[in-house]
């Protein structure tokens, strides 16, 4: 056979090959899988609570959508970042996932960006809270829902330093998380007029804080900032008590603290800790409403974690549902171009960074005189609405916004 011909073969096998790879791509479902840490330090804000999230967001859109089935799946990364890259690699190669939701610590959220953005697919981030996510590693598919590092020190830090807590020291987990939220708790201490008078790191997941708090009581700060999440943060706080922290006169400053992590903790040793929080289940009748869903199938409230799967990835359903398509480059532009709807969220817009302009609300945690319900924990101190609580767009230094020429 010439050469010709095995070409004009090739061609016309290409060519009827085409339209049943067009066939089985619009016949598979659309896959969802929640990426994160359910039996780690983490399990609690996020874990399973963040399956359940994306399962009730698929709900909503009766189980399918363009006619195609919903799948939920979802995998452990123990807080690995080499982990949690292969299973985001092997999740879109092999498995045809479409969507990467949560990624729980910091150091593997970064390394699932740089996957789906290589790979060009759909991450929804909640769990992660490094800023840098939407700054120096930004992707045009990576969406952050929820909270972040600079939203979080901005609230707590700012508000603290401004009542009273002029000076501080911080007890930092050790990695990408710690070192982020340390750095911009500084900025916004300095900034009110505060001074940080020391600072001390230790590693994911211990258990005895006993020579952090010695460093940080010996200090004489007037606040100290945990720069820390999940049972860190509850260890630290509970030890806090042992050890008469806040009866000498220094203050706590939870810098991310969870509604579960208050839960954890009991209100007689977490009454009074000041908080930012994208979340609370008791907000709204909206908000009471999804929350009743949600401990149908986990009896604790929601975390502004799981609540923020639910947010993100019914934000991508929906644009996948008004675009006629699930391809990731359609499907990314038109969720940057239709603003956000739903229990929690009205008409808020997401920026060329990837970044959700959510409210962010202070809160204290009540002690149990004031406290009238179960999971009824928290006062409202203020809030920062449209977006205000999240670093310019112009200070993260994503490349995106440069190119877009976003002010």
């Amino acid at each position: 056979m010439s050469a010709f011909g095995r070409r004009t073969l090739l061609a016309g096998a290409a060519m009827m090959a085409a339209p049943r790879v067009a066939r089985a791509a619009e016949e598979r479902p659309i896959r969802i899988g929640v990426l994160n840490d359910p039996n780690g330090v983490y399990a609690d804000n996020g874990g399973l609570g963040s399956v359940i999230a994306a399962q009730l967001a698929a709900e909503d859109f009766g189980g399918a959508v363009l006619g195609r089935k919903i799948e939920v799946i979802s995998g452990d990364h123990q807080n690995k970042p080499d982990l949690a890259a292969g299973i985001a690699r092997e999740w879109i190669d092999r498995q045809g996932v479409d969507v990467i939701a949560d990624g729980a610590s910091s150091a593997a959220g970064l390394a699932i960006q740089q996957v789906t953005r290589e790979k060009q697919r759909i991450f929804i981030i909640t769990g992660p809270a490094t800023s840098d996510l939407t700054g120096k590693a930004c992707s045009p598919f990576g969406f952050h829902f929820s909270y972040d590092t600079y939203a979080q020190a901005k609230g707590t830090a700012t508000a603290l330093t401004q009542n009273g807590g002029e000076s501080w020291f911080f007890i930092t987990a050790d990695y990408a998380f710690g070192a982020a939220m340390e750095r911009d708790a500084r900025r916004f201490v300095e900034q009110s007029g505060g001074k940080v008078l020391g600072s001390i790191r230790h590693p994911l997941g211990a258990t005895d804080f006993s020579s952090y708090l010695l460093a940080a009581q010996s200090s004489g700060a007037k606040v100290i900032g945990l720069c820390n999440a999940g049972t860190d943060t509850q260890n630290t706080v509970k030890q806090a008590s042992e050890f008469g922290i806040v009866r000498g006169g220094q203050r706590l400053a939870a810098l991310v603290m969870f509604i579960t992590d208050v839960i954890a903790i009991g209100l007689p040793t977490a009454q009074g800790l000041v908080l930012t929080t994208a979340f609370y289940w008791d907000r709204t009748p909206a908000t009471r409403a999804w929350s009743q869903r949600f401990m149908a199938h986990k009896p604790k409230p929601p975390s502004m974690l799981q609540a923020g799967v639910y947010s993100g990835v019914r934000h991508y359903l929906q644009a996948v549902k008004d675009g006629g398509t699930s391809d990731p480059v359609a499907v990314a532009a038109r969720m940057h171009q239709t603003p956000v709807n739903d229990m929690n969220n009205t008409n808020v817009t997401i920026r060329a960074d990837g970044r959700l302009m959510c409210a962010m609300y202070l809160m204290q945690v009540k002690s149990p005189a004031e406290s009238k319900a179960p999971f009824d924990v928290y006062r409202e101190i203020a809030a920062m609405a449209d977006g205000a609580a999240f670093r310019p767009a112009s200070e993260g230094g994503c490349p995106l916004v440069a190119s877009r020429g976003t002010p």
